[in-house]
């Protein structure tokens, strides 16, 4: 039983050291920190830093579910936590994962939301009473009676809080919980984790979003590296302590910290070159049963050579959907999908992948290999590579994506960006004609992202990259063309610069501006396009820099 008292400490951790069996090295290191009554703490580092580490540490699934060595010990209200049974601890400690696909369980939202409940035992009238009071509270009543498997990425991700919340838990674990969001979703969530905490709830939030999570003022702000602790403290001063290439930080600040670096040299090796359309949509429209509504409707896009394309648009708008269709994954109900001239429904997903490499937005759907190394040949081998181009194409993809030192890892065994950086490894490796990608920084910090989205547009044998995401500052980044999707319809189409100038747009996009994209738009008739904020730092005189810094 618990010993709860009004004065004990919701969480302490204390000198904390784990190994993973599967590891030689340990994934966190001497890690100590408090965590009281309605504080809400931010945890940031880079992918594989041991965060996922410390969540698991804290949740009981360490020592339970991962084995290995563990030092040190995690107190809960005053009791050490391996004292206490997965019962005891689910009723204190809830736990939002990075990948929504992992959690849910259920065939339908009610089921899973209530999934937990159920397992206390509690009566069936006050089941349904909290999950629809859980349901009106996160504004995803209309979920209720859906089948989770043919939920959005997003809609996943807040039907799992959802089961989480509805256990009504003192301590809050968030891993990347903006990862398959929408700009106004997240800026919801992160509204709603700041009222949890005000209310109360104890919360930890792990998240590579730093700009976004702090305009929600985190009490404290706790950055890792390597497994160790190396900033703990309040929010203004992080900025200063880490270092502006491994954390995204407002544009600002970023541009003021990057005048003093060398200027970044980015130039992709995709072109333009006037040759026949790749891939064309001509008048798609998509359900998935004669009887349920369009998830894409009148679609007609072209995917030329040379595109570099962004997607965008809010949570079940059909993104994916729309991109399924241009592998092969899903045939139209109306109209065409032509690949290299060819349409879909003659082709077999095989045949299409030696054109267009997909990666999943889960790792999980992709992932199954012993070995890092087994994971990213698969692919290369079923198309009938020899084995020289095997090999050099598999260490080609490892050294882009950073996974030196993991080829003989099980892919299962890494955290969920070192997963993410595995699955685009697992396409590059196969040269496809096309790389599309889905949601490709999810569970990424911005050094590791920044660095392979560099190093795929500056590798040779690509004629097009499209890729959808949610993070605006990609497409602001990378992107020659975006296409903004809501409702099941192509919204806007065309260069960075048009399509993201204007503000009532976006809005009906559930798209925020970031500060990134408001200092381009200041920036811009100085520089002609958009640029990153480091490419910023050196492309404007530094009059007209503090200028804009200051006004933003």
């Amino acid at each position: 039983m618990l010993h709860d008292s009004a004065s004990a400490i919701p969480l302490r951790i204390e000198g904390l050291t784990f190994r993973y069996r599967a590891r030689p090295e340990p994934a966190i290191q001497d890690v100590s920190l408090t965590l009281e009554k309605g504080e809400l703490l931010l945890i940031a580092g880079a992918s594989g830093c041991g965060k996922t580490t410390l969540i698991r540490g804290i949740n009981g699934l360490i020592p339970r579910t991962y084995r290995g060595d563990l030092q040190g010990r995690i107190l809960l209200f005053g009791q050490d936590a391996r004292a206490m049974s997965m019962a005891q601890l689910s009723q204190i400690v809830g736990t939002l994962l990075q990948d929504p696909e992992r959690q849910i369980v259920g065939s339908y939202v009610l089921n899973e939301v209530a999934f937990g409940l159920e397992n206390l035992g509690l009566p069936r009238q006050e089941i349904r009473e909290r999950v629809d009071e859980i349901l009106s509270y996160l504004g995803i009543s209309h979920l209720r009676d859906r089948e989770t498997f043919y939920l959005s990425g997003g809609e996943k991700q807040k039907v799992a809080l959802a089961g989480v919340l509805v256990m009504r838990p003192r301590i809050l674990l968030l891993d990347e919980p903006l990862a398959s969001l929408d700009p106004v979703s997240a800026r919801e969530a992160l509204a709603l984790f700041r009222r949890l905490a005000d209310e109360g709830i104890s919360i930890i939030l792990v998240e590579h979003r730093v700009e976004d999570v702090l305009t929600i003022h985190p009490d404290r702000v706790l950055f890792m590296q390597d497994g160790r602790v190396t900033y703990d403290g309040p929010p203004d001063q992080m900025t200063e302590a880490v270092d502006y290439r491994q954390v995204k930080l407002p544009a600002p600040l970023t541009v003021r910290r990057a005048i003093h670096a060398p200027p970044p040299v980015f130039e992709p090796t995709i072109r333009p070159n006037g040759r026949e359309p790749l891939v064309v949509f001509e008048n798609v429209s998509f359900s998935y049963s004669e009887d349920s509504p369009l998830v894409i409707q009148d679609v007609n896009m072209t995917i030329h050579q040379g595109d570099i394309i962004a997607v965008l648009g809010p949570n079940g708008a059909g993104k994916t959907t729309l991109v399924k269709h241009a592998i092969g994954l899903l045939k139209p109900r109306r109209g065409r999908v032509l690949v290299e001239g060819r349409d879909t429904r003659e082709l077999s997903v095989a045949q299409i992948a030696h054109t267009l490499g997909y990666v999943f937005q889960s790792p999980g759907h992709m992932l199954f290999a012993p070995t890092v190394r087994e994971e990213l040949a698969f692919g290369p081998k079923n198309l009938g590579f020899p084995k020289e181009r095997i090999a050099e194409g598999v260490n080609r993809a490892i050294e882009t994506v950073n996974l030196k030192g993991l080829e003989d890892y099980p892919p299962l065994a890494l955290s969920f960006g070192q997963q993410k950086r595995v699955s685009i490894a697992a396409v590059l490796a196969m040269r496809s004609r096309i790389l599309v990608m889905d949601e490709p920084t999810a569970g990424q910090d911005y050094w590791n992202y920044m660095a392979f989205m560099d190093s795929i547009l500056q590798m040779p044998g690509f004629d097009a990259v499209l890729f959808i995401t949610h993070d605006l500052d990609l497409a602001i980044c990378y992107a020659n063309r975006v296409v903004l999707v809501s409702e099941g319809r192509i919204a806007a189409d065309g260069p960075p610069a048009e399509v993201l100038k204007d503000p009532d747009l976006l809005r009906r996009c559930r798209i925020v501006p970031t500060s990134l994209l408001r200092l381009n738009l200041e920036a811009l008739p100085h520089t002609g396009q958009f640029l990153r904020a480091e490419a910023l730092a050196h492309a404007l005189p530094p009059q007209v820099l503090e200028t804009l810094a200051n006004h933003l």
